[in-house]
């Protein structure tokens, strides 16, 4: 049977293409119903207030780094969404003296405009937000080498190469609107890609690269970053891709309730505990992955409930 045309943009592939029981039985998923869906390979962890979500997501950073020697350098792959980890993080390492001398970081994505990475300059740059809210608080003596700072760029052979004979002890995340980590999207609506997204596999063999981004992705940034200024948004980004995803040892993703809502939570959650692997559902394509966590602010969660406002 044909798949679904999206809802929300017909030219894309989306979770609005999936089959609707799928995405009922999202919608009625409990949370502790989204708990028993830990399974080998993939945990799902609930955190009672914002200061121990927080607290524990910069702490993967600071376990990271611990494991950074000249002999087997180690580093983190981290989100601009969420941030409010990132000045915890800095605070950590001046209060707890670790030198960051053999410790590395991948930054996830940059915006692309006019055939390049957008400079630092730019008032959505992540690499000026990663340097502004966690770097460059961190005090001379400790500070990570500049080399052992990648942020993706528009000619992305440096940073493909950044990840070899680098140990990523983690990838963080976040998840947006249209159930994507970093920028990896679904894809347009065309070419071979009319009558179904890719499979997977063919989705699993994408690299670092510059992608189209989803419209629902666009206007989810302006709501979040740019006072709902779509216009100041690009539609382009250069997106660490599913291959560097696997080199990572544990990808872990930080929901808070801000970036997706409730029922994009539990639409991944059970894609990702029920082992369905959807293109559509970028995120779900992490069920191949060998351990995931799915970390949660318990009263972020909130309900698929009706109720108008």
């Amino acid at each position: 049977m044909a798949r679904k045309i999206s809802m929300l943009a017909p030219e894309w592939w989306d979770y609005t293409t999936l089959d609707d029981e799928l995405l009922h039985d999202a919608a009625k998923l409990a949370p502790d119903d989204m708990l028993s869906l830990t399974r080998e390979g993939f945990k799902v962890v609930f955190y009672d207030t914002l200061e121990d979500f927080y607290l524990a997501e910069a702490l993967e950073y600071i376990t990271t780094w611990k494991h950074a020697t000249a002999d087997q350098p180690a580093g983190i792959c981290g989100p601009i969404g969420p941030t409010e980890q990132l000045p915890l993080v800095a605070r950590l390492i001046n209060e707890l003296e670790l030198d960051l001398a053999n410790a590395h970081f991948w930054g996830m994505d940059e915006w692309y405009m006019n055939g390049k990475e957008v400079p630092p300059s730019h008032p959505l740059s992540f690499a000026k937000a990663d340097m502004e809210l966690c770097f460059n608080r961190i005090r001379d003596g400790l500070k990570m080498p500049e080399s052992n700072i990648h942020f993706p760029k528009a000619d992305t052979t440096e940073y493909i190469e950044s990840w070899e004979g680098v140990r990523c002890v983690v990838m963080q995340g976040g998840q947006g609107d249209i159930k994507h980590w970093a920028f990896n999207d679904p894809v347009k609506r065309e070419g071979k890609f009319i009558e179904a997204p890719p499979s997977p596999e063919e989705y699993g063999r994408l690299t670092t690269r510059v992608v189209d981004l989803h419209p629902v992705t666009v206007m989810q940034n302006a709501r979040t970053s740019g006072g709902g200024v779509v216009t100041g948004v690009p539609t382009q980004a250069i997106t660490v891709g599913p291959v560097q995803t696997w080199q990572a040892e544990k990808v872990s993703i930080w929901q808070a309730g801000t970036h997706d809502n409730p029922f994009g939570m539990r639409l991944t959650t059970l894609m990702i505990g029920k082992q369905i692997a959807d293109s559509s559902v970028p995120m779900s394509l992490l069920s191949g992955h060998p351990n995931v966590q799915f970390n949660f602010y318990r009263p972020g969660i909130g309900t698929c409930e009706a109720e108008m406002h």
